[in-house]
């Protein structure tokens, strides 16, 4: 039978032509001004494609989602967009508008309210909520774009691209795309000459088309925090998470999650942790962008390397100077490469902590609430046991055999759930039932959207105390483990007391007191850095905040 093998190639050169014939005179070899950015995108697309919109955690293709929301509804509809983040009001505008209709995603903070919505009222179809692996993964089998709309900060006349500290998804994003006769088209801050690129970090035979943006593209400060607003009780739970987590297991290799908790301990290691006599003995390791918090540690000489999924405004100056702790180019500055780390958090490190909106009595958590879907980001790439692991190290050989019951010796990732009983407006953080179930059903979802699996996780560490699932029995000590620390929210309040001491006494709950802990020690100048100001003072000047976090 005859058949034609080369439908793609075909497809991209058609695509191609119509742009030609379009645009005429306005295309310079590969240049496309930014006024003519939706002539472009009404060429290139056609209903019914697969658009991947560079959505980041941090680094947002805006000038491009905004061009995307101009397109005439009766000429590009029903796309399927698969990104990772939907952060800007761009990215769900296109569905209100009948340009999209279906949505392939990882985290959508930002816009969780109205995603719920949408989804309730109808013009959007979630295909499924995935991990920034997972769904980078499909796009080299199945949601494989069409059409990709990238970010990136320089370009020269070749097509190469620089994408600067905020490499991100791009590579991912990119090589799917062009390796499969898609199309690309890049949003840059500044057309350079040809040799001009500090580095290539995109060959520009992987771009059909560069657009000069008429603005620089946002880049979101996501995991900076100011140490001002850090609690005594945050700082009571890191001196917990160091001694009680951290001391016990001599973790090496670690992700920390996004929030003032995990900032807590980044800024503690530099003096409580040097008081525990731990430096050398822990936390040498991170996959992590480079937030600020952890400056007083790297000067202290607690960190060796840092590998990042992104960069952090106002870091790239301090980036530059110590490249013996961070991965830069020749140029000085940070490549970062969010694919890369989520397999470096998954498969390299021995502990993820992180924190949740809700946590069952079975310990599973979910950001799904009611009226939102935030989705999960990296958290359950970071924070599962990765099964195909095969290399050991001695905290995780020594999590795996606390939890094991089999004849077969292996190991197991720490995974830590660190909460504060009850969360803003008093909403407690553990609950009998998760919303996520009754979000399945309104959504229509196969399974409820859980965040981290209770079998994946170890430890929960609340003011009250750390529970170590790993120690429980069965799962009535799981249960009532979990409810002992939960504090006077309900859950906390229904525990058996009996069962409860018992587990105390059996060392799977542990008090501050029974760490060794006094609360009363656990104020904030214990804290490497008390302000934005300390940790610029830490860093010799080179960090520079960006203006919202500075007040002096």
């Amino acid at each position: 039978m005859d058949r034609s093998w080369n439908t793609q190639a075909l497809d991209r050169q058609a695509r191609l032509a119509r742009a030609g014939e379009r645009l005429g005179a306005r295309l310079q070899g590969k240049r496309v001004a930014h006024e003519d950015a939706v002539d472009l995108l009404h060429a290139v697309i056609r209903p019914g494609d697969r658009v991947c919109l560079e959505g980041n955690n941090q680094k947002q293709a805006d000038f491009l989602a905004e061009a995307l929301t101009r397109l005439d509804p009766a000429q590009v509809h029903d796309l399927h967009l698969v990104q990772s983040v939907l952060a800007l009001p761009e990215h769900l505008d296109v569905f209100e508008l009948g340009i999209a209709s279906r949505l392939d995603f990882s985290f959508s903070g930002p816009q969780s309210g109205r995603l719920a919505q949408l989804v309730a009222a109808g013009p959007l179809q979630i295909g499924a909520i995935h991990t920034y692996l997972e769904l980078f993964s499909r796009y080299f089998v199945d949601l494989t774009p069409r059409v990709a709309l990238v970010a990136a900060q320089a370009a020269d006349a070749h097509g190469n691209l620089y994408t600067g500290p905020n490499t991100e998804d791009t590579p991912a994003i990119v090589e799917a795309t062009a390796f499969k006769r898609g199309l690309v088209i890049a949003q840059v801050n500044e057309f350079v000459e040809p040799g001009a690129l500090p580095r290539v970090d995109i060959p520009g035979d992987w771009v059909d088309f560069v657009i000069p943006a008429p603005r620089p593209h946002f880049i979101e400060p996501l995991f900076t925090r100011d140490p001002a607003q850090i609690t005594e009780v945050q700082v009571l739970m890191a001196m917990m998470a160091i001694k009680g987590v951290y001391a016990e297991y001599g973790v090496q290799r670690l992700n920390h999650g996004i929030g003032f908790d995990t900032a807590a301990i980044e800024l503690l290691l530099p003096t409580y942790g040097e008081q525990l006599g731990l430096k050398g003995r822990i936390c040498r390791h991170w996959a992590l962008n480079p937030h600020p918090a952890l400056i007083p540690a790297i000067e202290a000489g607690w960190v060796e390397s840092v590998h990042s999924f992104g960069s952090e405004l106002g870091m790239e100056d301090y980036i530059r100077a110590r490249p013996d702790v961070f991965f830069t180019g020749p140029d000085g500055s940070l490549r970062s490469h969010r694919a890369f780390c989520q397999a470096a958090g998954h498969y390299a490190c021995d502990l993820f902590i992180g924190s949740t909106l809700q946590i069952d009595l079975q310990g599973h958590s979910s950001t799904a609430t009611k009226g939102r879907i935030a989705g999960f980001g990296g958290a359950p790439n970071m924070g599962a046991d990765a099964r195909g692991r095969r290399h050991v190290s001695p905290a995780w050989l020594k999590a795996g055999a606390e939890a094991s019951t089999s004849t077969m010796p292996r190991g197991r990732k720490l995974v830590v759930q660190m909460v504060e009983t009850f969360r803003e407006h008093m909403q407690p953080a553990f609950v009998e039932r998760l919303d996520a179930w009754e979000l399945a059903e309104q959504a229509g979802m196969a399974i409820p959207p859980v965040m981290v699996y209770g079998e994946d996780v170890t430890h929960v560490l609340t003011e009250e105390g750390i529970a170590n699932l790993l120690l429980v029995r069965n799962e009535e000590e799981r249960e009532q483990a979990i409810r002992g620390v939960a504090g006077y929210t309900a859950v906390g309040l229904a525990r058996d007391r009996r069962m409860v001491e018992n587990l105390r006494d059996r060392g799977v709950i542990r008090r501050p007191e029974d760490l060794g802990i006094d609360p009363r020690q656990a104020t904030r100048q214990l804290l490497a850095a008390r302000s934005m100001r300390d940790l610029v003072r830490a860093s010799g000047g080179l960090y520079r905040p960006p203006a919202r976090f500075r007040n002096w």
